[in-house]
């Protein structure tokens, strides 16, 4: 959360009234009980105060990642891989979802599943579940098969797909590259792997 400041002018002092549900406190009090008697000066400051306001962490709680019926519970989730795809020309999403999880898994190596580094895991284990984000008017047209196709070992549990990603300009059209327009489409990738 990003920590909010106030600039307060020269010579103000800082109470209550300025700030009351920060829980400060009066900064100075009357001397006396007296009704008559002037209550003492407020401080001064020669500079510019800057306040940051105190909060509690929200408790996040964890995302579940639920496994298809035909398993008993949730995938213990180990990490989650993420990547953006493209399709500049030919206007084809199941390109741009492919070039997508092709991104999230790419730069990764996972070990721990071949050498055993999870007690009573073996390789045979992993288990992947897929989120696409995708334009929604182009969701119906995504061949989930072929995006599927690109992960070489692992079991999908299920490929989820939400709206997202991106319907922009490419800038060109290049008729010789398969383009019926201009358009460019983006998708983004998310790519939990557990056991």
């Amino acid at each position: 959360m990003a920590a909010s400041f106030t600039k307060l002018p020269l010579h103000t002092s800082i109470t209550e009234h300025h700030f009351p549900n920060l829980g400060i406190p009066k900064l100075y009090q009357s001397s006396s009980t007296n009704p008559n008697s002037s209550p003492q000066q407020p401080p001064r400051f020669s500079r510019h105060l800057k306040i940051k306001a105190i909060t509690k962490p929200i408790a996040m709680e964890p995302e579940k990642v639920e496994a298809s019926a035909d398993n008993s519970g949730p995938m213990k989730l180990l990490f989650v891989e993420m990547g953006v795809g493209y399709d500049q020309h030919g206007q084809n999403i199941t390109a741009a979802a492919m070039r997508a999880c092709k991104d999230a898994i790419s730069s990764n190596s996972i070990p721990a599943f071949r050498r055993g580094s999870i007690p009573g895991v073996s390789f045979g284990e992993m288990k992947l579940q897929i989120k696409l984000g995708v334009p929604h008017s182009l969701q119906s047209s995504l061949d989930i098969e072929r995006v599927k196709s690109v992960f070489p070992y692992g079991e999908i549990l299920n490929v989820e797909v939400v709206d997202g990603g991106l319907i922009c300009s490419s800038g060109v059209y290049v008729e010789e590259m398969g383009d019926k327009n201009e358009d460019c489409y983006i998708v983004n990738a998310a790519v939990y792997v557990g056991y």
